[in-house]
């Protein structure tokens, strides 16, 4: 499905990545989780530089140092308490 562009995208994708690192778990030296989203909204993310290249065959995604540190930071700053 392709975004609505009535939505505001750094909104939507801070949001996104908040939400994607709920499911973030280790893998040797680097930090990943499961391709859950929209193809759509996972490429937004890419072309934010917050995660690797979402397309090919691997179940899930990896955070750059940048996506993983936000990830956390936005979702404590977006919800929580």
């Amino acid at each position: 499905m392709a975004l609505p562009t009535n939505l505001d995208q750094d909104k939507l994708s801070e949001a996104a990545l908040a939400i994607l690192g709920l499911s973030a778990f280790h893998d040797r030296e680097i930090i990943r989780a499961w391709k859950g989203m929209d193809w759509d909204l996972l490429d937004l993310l890419y072309q934010k530089g917050w995660i690797a290249d979402p397309k090919g065959k691997a179940k899930s995604v990896v955070f750059t140092d940048e996506g993983a540190r936000l990830a956390k930071d936005l979702l404590v700053r977006r919800f929580g308490k």
